[in-house]
């Protein structure tokens, strides 16, 4: 085979992965990336280096189950608690209220994200004569969604993952970032009641529980044999690895400004004008944008994917019902970002919650995953079991202790 011939084979068998960083990469990673780069230099870049790896684990799971059962996570769930309906009811309500509803308020602060970036790239005032942005994104969002070509959606996030991706690392590179401090950030935990809440938002944003339901989905209509997991772990591997670089190219942008009044990625590239030039500022501000548009994508796809398996309609991207949901968590964003609501407590609140639910996602994942009658052969094997059961174990322990200190702080 010609290395042509190899480099087409590989683009052909990749994407859903690609997709899966697009929904992870999102205005609250930004937002929560920044905030942590700003607040604690480097020191939480092992936080980044543990998510990716977790994120790995959990992922690789939940695509094999895409492509060993033909089916998204949540159908295989229903259809596991058949015998139990009371079980059931319960299980699909909170997968419901968790996904859905989480991102219906997640939406409004994917679309605000970009069109913060794109008002930063043109400069524009952020006055309620820039919300029409809003309505743009939301639009070029709906087109995407509602072609209802897999392929086409699928190129589209691509080509937004890599200009997203090209756009934050230049930005890092510009800063000329100290490598010795980058290397101690993720080399040498650091782990204080201080830094905690931050710990958990960041876990949160990378290891997203959407994403798990979204993953097994999007494998399950790309490939539809055993012989094809290691195209999804190849691509798996290569999109999460290029996420968490993302992410923690944010925090190195971040890292380099030492003063208060940065909240968001937008203030961070007016704030980095000044020191590296206006090339920082279109980097970021491009990033950002795209950050916004995928996920505001991929939001609304994730959430029909999560209720179209617990109702058991259709793999269809056409069905109506798929359609509706998409359509109804589109129109609440596009609603709340033209209101002008401030989205960033929103989306770092939403990022910890996330961290809270990820361990009652994992632990269903995980028992799905040693269920010889839904995988055969291709059970989790006794290091997957190990891996997977840590994961379960620090985000369950780091939780717990967020909500004392949430609670003690009340």
């Amino acid at each position: 085979m010609t290395d042509t011939a190899r480099s087409g084979a590989w683009y052909h068998n990749s994407g859903p992965g690609a997709l899966v960083a697009a929904a992870f990469i999102g205005p609250g990673t930004v937002t929560v990336c920044t905030l942590a780069g700003v607040e604690f230099g480097y020191d939480l870049l092992w936080v980044m280096l543990l998510s990716v790896f977790a994120t790995l684990v959990l992922q690789e799971m939940s695509a094999r189950i895409g492509i060993v059962t033909g089916r998204g996570l949540s159908q295989v769930i229903r259809e596991q608690l058949h015998a139990q309906p009371l079980v059931k009811f319960v299980v699909l309500m909170l997968i419901l209220s968790a996904i859905v509803v989480g991102n219906a308020a997640y939406e409004a602060g994917n679309i605000s994200g970009g069109r913060l970036g794109l008002e930063t790239l043109l400069g524009i005032t952020s006055t309620g004569g820039s919300r029409w942005l809003s309505l743009l994104i939301g639009v070029i969002a709906f087109v995407l969604l509602f072609v209802g070509s897999y392929r086409i959606l699928e190129r589209a996030l691509i080509s937004m993952v890599v200009l997203m991706s090209l756009a934050f690392v230049l930005a890092a590179l510009l800063t000329r970032p100290d490598v010795g401090a980058i290397a101690r950030g993720l080399l040498v935990p650091s782990l204080s009641d201080a830094n905690l809440l931050t710990i958990v938002g960041l876990i949160g944003t990378t290891v997203v529980p959407y994403n798990l339901f979204l993953h097994a989905s999007l494998v399950s209509e790309k490939w539809h044999s055993t012989d094809d997991l290691h195209y999804a772990r190849r691509d798996t591997l290569v999109a999460v690895s290029v996420g968490g670089l993302v992410s923690m190219a944010i925090i190195v942008c971040a890292a380099a400004i030492n003063t208060a009044g940065i909240n968001n990625a937008a203030d961070l590239a007016l704030g980095l004008e000044p020191l590296f030039g206006s090339f920082a500022r279109t980097f970021l501000s491009l990033g950002l944008f795209a950050a916004g548009i995928t996920s505001a994508i991929t939001a609304p796809l994730a959430a029909a994917y999560v209720v179209r398996g617990c109702m058991g309609w259709p793999a269809d991207l056409k069905h109506k019902g798929f359609r509706l949901v998409w359509m109804s968590i589109l129109a609440i964003g596009i609603t709340f970002s033209s209101l002008g609501i401030n989205p960033i407590d929103i989306i770092r609140f939403a990022q910890v919650a996330n961290g809270l639910t990820l361990p009652v996602v994992a632990a269903m994942l995980l028992w799905i995953m040693n269920s010889r009658a839904v995988l055969g052969k291709h059970v989790n094997t006794t290091w997957h079991n190990v891996l997977g059961g840590l994961i379960l174990v620090v985000t369950v322990a780091l939780g717990l202790r967020a909500m004392i200190l949430v609670a003690a702080s009340l």
